[in-house]
């Protein structure tokens, strides 16, 4: 099971007459295994400045993004890569509440919004460290894009946990599921999130 916010832009004049705009929360869904249409949850609000956000995450990074999306979650590092920006996780705490949620539903799927956000997170990463983020370098064609197999590390962890994951299974799940469970293994990572996200994807067999 995964998460998804719906969002909606908000546009006011501000005292010099000029248009600005934000974000505010409409509905918190959440997606069951069935693949079923989502059935709505009570959601938990936070605000700053009459703001609100939700952020995007699983089941399993419940926790820290509860808590001012403390750690780094996975729709932010999926976005990082394609920005192609590495982050470290002591830059990300010195960020407000407000920009990390921001880097986390901001748009980031075009070669304009890629540009886009990879300009802002810089600016980030300068007004705190006042150095430039350090350059990540992604494959024209990551492991997670492939649909036509199963990374065989991936396999080999499922092993571990009694696991296998089908060629059919593996191409159901979205791009950001196949990347969060490539991630979860992955060196320098907590890998205790792994059988969480087996189990949360439905791949536990």
């Amino acid at each position: 099971m995964y998460l998804v916010v719906l969002c909606k832009w908000n546009y006011e004049d501000d005292e010099n007459g000029e248009s600005k705009k934000s974000y505010n929360n409409i509905l918190f869904l959440s997606r069951p295994k069935n693949n079923k249409m989502p059935v709505e949850n009570k959601i938990k609000r936070s605000s700053e400045k009459q703001s609100s956000f939700v952020v995007e995450h699983f089941l399993f990074e419940d926790d820290f993004v509860e808590a001012n999306v403390r750690c780094i979650p996975m729709i932010v590092r999926f976005k990082m890569d394609a920005a192609g920006i590495k982050l470290p996780l002591e830059v990300w705490c010195k960020f407000s509440v407000m920009e990390r949620t921001r880097m986390a539903v901001a748009p980031c799927n075009t070669k304009e919004e890629v540009a886009a956000y990879h300009n802002e997170l810089n600016e980030l990463v300068m007004k705190y460290t006042g150095k430039v983020g350090k350059p990540l370098k992604v494959g024209a064609k990551p492991l997670w894009a492939n649909l036509q197999q199963v990374p065989e590390a991936l396999q080999k962890k499922a092993a571990e946990f009694d696991w296998f994951i089908k060629l059919n299974n593996w191409s159901k799940l979205t791009d950001l599921q196949r990347f969060a469970l490539l991630k979860l293994f992955s060196p320098g990572h907590e890998n205790k999130n792994f059988p969480k996200a087996m189990k949360e994807f439905g791949l536990d067999e």
